[in-house]
């Protein structure tokens, strides 16, 4: 127990990175800071802990399934640590398969260049292939967010640029100009929760 409770914390950082919804959470929260212009505010801190608590509430059913399938009755030792493995790698493959299309390009592409043959079933696909194509996945989804969260900003980036302009004001950069109209529209329609909000629908648990 104490070598498997030592392998889950040394793996922990990157069970939680790239197997979880942090991934996607972590970048959606990285472009609608970006999108605003405002640097390092919020900080990277403030950034990850937020993302990190969405993760956990996101992840709450997963963790729980995992505590009492797996973890409950290894600490009772009622299971080895081998059938506590398996059960716990269930509900995380459940979930990985659940933000994937059944037809996704990603784990076609890991199956091929492994050099297998394409899966009839979520069985057939190896954990090895599922993490990485779960992972371009989330990539693939947090950028076509990041997307739609920059388009109303740049709007405002280009509505005062043309003012700017057209008043001859050539050396006040725009972006001065536009940063508090952007955080200004971000504050009226209460931007947080609605970022949040978004995200933590997006994911299918």
């Amino acid at each position: 127990q104490l070598i498997a409770m030592m392998t889950i914390l040394t793996l922990g950082p990157s069970i939680i990175i790239l197997m979880t919804s942090f991934t996607r959470i972590i970048i959606v929260l990285g472009f609608v800071r970006t999108a605003m212009g405002t640097q390092s505010t919020p900080p990277n801190q403030v950034l990850t802990g937020v993302a990190l608590f969405l993760t956990m509430f996101v992840m709450a059913p997963t963790f729980t399934q995992i505590k009492d399938d797996a973890l409950v009755p290894l600490m009772n030792k009622r299971i080895t640590e081998e059938v506590a493995l398996k059960r716990a790698e269930q509900p995380i493959r459940n979930f990985m398969f659940a933000q994937m299309a059944d037809d996704s390009t990603e784990i076609e592409l890991f199956m091929d260049m492994s050099g297998k043959p394409q899966p009839e079933t979520r069985q057939d696909v190896p954990t090895t292939t599922l993490i990485p194509a779960f992972v371009l996945s989330e990539l693939k989804k947090a950028f076509q967010i990041g997307f739609l969260i920059f388009l109303p900003f740049l709007i405002i980036d280009i509505v005062i640029a043309s003012i700017t302009m057209s008043m001859g004001m050539v050396m006040l950069p725009p972006v001065v100009i536009s940063l508090p109209f952007k955080i200004l529209l971000f504050v009226l329609v209460d931007g947080w929760t609605l970022v949040a909000e978004s995200v933590v629908r997006g994911f299918n648990v």
